[in-house]
């Protein structure tokens, strides 16, 4: 499939047909904004209609030929009701608004523009893009799903395509792709173009609802060979640091050596009792909103405080379960070794309920320990 499309559709221009239908996976707000003067909403609700423009136009394409045999369902013509995130939760799952994720012990570890199965039966991936700012981070995550839809699948080689309205190709990172034989880079119109073709249409934007789309499959129906059970792997590969740092050994001992380690994205060591909470204020430091948090007043503003680590760049995160709001504060670490705000954790995500449930467990030394091994430079303790 990926030769067949890097030939024909490598330059494909939806049509005017095309760019309207897509407006059905939208709501009227967002159809609204489409042609917003503010630029922020506007830019938002064009990357979700060019999404959606890809999707159909591969609902297109399929009824043209046998390579692509199921299209995974999304967006309107996904499953009503998605299911509400949970502890235990492992494998393929529609989110409220149509869109495939996988899900592991609750959490979204990836979702997925664009799934389409072959006439040979492999699962392929697809991505969109409608600004440079998306690459950002963009191989690493690529190079996650592809692993782990290759794990689940029980596949060696996970084909992938990018699909984009502005022209990437000179980007470093769209070249090493590009030259994976399992990957295919397709550029279409841009925005700006396909806009062109449905002004006529405003303010009332019309579409055709699809009939029964004989290829359309539902994302949970597809069949999985390896079936995952995350937090066991989470907790097998976080034994193995644990087991790592009390040898003394360093961070390229820590990397995946199994294919269920390779398919873990962030590992969380557990919550820190207090006397832990007090070193790492004392030795690190927490910075929230410019202010450093001193022990003496942390319990009135927090609740407990999380060690985790994102990998593969062993970026160490600190948790911190606010009072005032049902959500976490993450704290990432500056190159001077202490830890400052970055974003909230909001308790509507599964991510949530996992952190959530975690209780003390991580004494003095062993947080210190995990902080001292992963760190790219202590702090200075003036």
């Amino acid at each position: 499939m990926i030769p067949w499309l890097k030939a024909n559709f490598k330059n494909f221009r939806p049509s005017a047909a095309i760019a309207l239908n897509a407006t059905r996976h939208m709501n009227t707000l967002e159809r609204k904004k489409l042609f917003s003067p503010d630029i922020e909403p506007m830019r938002t609700a064009e990357g979700r209609w060019f999404e959606a423009i890809v999707y159909e136009m591969f609902l297109d394409i399929s009824q043209k030929t046998d390579r692509i045999k199921y299209i995974a369902r999304k967006g309107a013509d996904a499953p009503r009701a998605g299911a509400q995130a949970r502890l235990g939760q492992n494998g393929v799952f529609y989110s409220k608004y149509g869109d495939i994720t996988f899900r592991g012990n609750g959490q979204d570890l990836a979702e997925f523009d664009l799934i389409l199965v072959d006439s040979n039966n492999n699962v392929s991936f697809g991505e969109v893009v409608t600004s440079p700012a998306d690459l950002k981070e963009f191989e690493i995550e690529i190079a996650f799903k592809k692993r782990l839809l290759g794990y689940l699948y029980g596949q060696e080689h996970v084909p992938f395509l990018l699909i984009s309205s502005i022209d990437i190709s000179n980007y470093s990172v769209v070249k090493r792709l590009s030259k994976d034989p399992d990957n295919a880079i397709i550029h279409t119109s841009s925005c700006e173009e396909l806009k062109g073709l449905v002004k006529h249409y405003r303010p009332r934007i019309l579409y055709t609802k699809p009939t029964n789309h004989p290829k359309l499959i539902r994302a949970t129906d597809i069949p999985i060979k390896h079936p995952i059970d995350y937090r066991k792997c989470h907790d097998e590969y976080r034994a193995r640091i644990f087991a790592g740092i009390t040898r003394g050994q360093q961070k390229p001992g820590m990397a995946p050596q199994t294919e269920t380690e390779a398919i873990v994205k962030k590992i969380l060591y557990g919550a820190l009792y207090p006397h832990a909470i007090k070193a790492v204020c004392d030795d690190y430091g927490l910075v929230v909103k410019g202010k450093r948090v001193p022990f003496a007043e942390f319990f009135q503003y927090y609740s407990k405080a999380i060690i985790a680590m994102d990998l593969p760049g062993y970026e160490l995160i600190i948790y911190l379960r606010s009072r005032q709001k049902r959500e976490f504060l993450k704290m990432i670490q500056t190159k001077d070794g202490h830890f400052r705000f970055e974003r909230p954790t909001p308790s509507r995500v599964g991510f949530f309920l996992w952190i959530e449930s975690l209780q003390p467990s991580l004494g003095t030394k062993i947080s210190l320990d995990i902080l001292k091994t992963f760190s790219e430079k202590e702090p200075d303790k003036t």
